[in-house]
């Protein structure tokens, strides 16, 4: 994309810059380095987007990323919502990255988090909650032999690599008028469906080849990020 230059790494000072900001969470420390941020976070980020962006592409031409910095493109932001939070700091010390299938909001769409900071990077494929109107299809789909079947083998396939972690598990009874006894009851338990990836090692966040582990982990999670394209329809 234009203006956009090769990824070649996040920068020393880049993740130097979420180190410190961890120690000065406030405006007034922001404000005076919001220069540092766009040269050695945001410029780096939107090359890794467009990088890994163009990769995911390959895999499904539904998967969307984008260079918007407002908050609506694949680069989060990094002021934090604080209006329901009892933690008032303004700024989130993690740089946080989202690529998502199909139309539609992104939260609400299967993709993969990408999250880094000075001490490493992980990735989240999946959706963290199901929006209401996909949880209770989300749950008959547990429930049907077939497609319940399905997720059972793609769980059993993420999980067979080391260190991917499953998660949604949220509930600690099953839904009201579910067998508490059915073979996949563990799974009428979740709100959402999401894999995590073994951490990313600092060392690697300053390379290209970033790009390269984050798509490989990816590959490795697409049994359960395709089985919540086919559960959306």
């Amino acid at each position: 994309m234009e203006g956009i230059q090769a990824f070649t790494g996040f920068p020393k000072e880049g993740l130097g810059f979420l180190a410190e900001l961890k120690e000065n969470n406030y405006r007034e420390w922001f404000n005076e380095r919001k220069n540092d941020y766009q040269e050695y976070l945001v410029k780096p980020a939107l090359s890794f987007v467009v990088a890994l962006g163009k990769r995911l592409t390959t895999v499904s031409e539904d998967m969307v990323y984008d260079t918007r910095t407002n908050g609506s493109g694949s680069l989060l932001r990094i002021y934090r919502d604080i209006r329901f939070s009892k933690d008032k700091s303004p700024y989130n010390t993690r740089l946080r990255v989202r690529f998502w299938e199909g139309p539609g909001k992104k939260k609400e769409r299967p993709g993969f988090f990408v999250g880094l900071d000075e001490t490493g990077g992980g990735i989240h494929g999946g959706l963290w909650m199901f929006p209401k109107r996909l949880l209770e299809k989300y749950r008959k789909s547990v429930l049907n032999n077939e497609l319940g079947t399905r997720l059972v083998e793609a769980i059993d396939n993420v999980k067979s690599f080391k260190g991917y972690e499953v998660g949604g598990e949220h509930y600690t009874r099953v839904p009201r008028g579910c067998d508490a006894n059915h073979p996949r009851a563990a799974l009428l338990r979740f709100n959402g469906l999401y894999v995590s990836s073994p951490k990313i090692p600092v060392g690697v966040l300053k390379k290209p080849e970033l790009v390269d582990v984050c798509f490989d982990h990816i590959q490795k999670m697409m049994p359960i990020h395709e089985w919540l394209i086919q559960l959306l329809g």
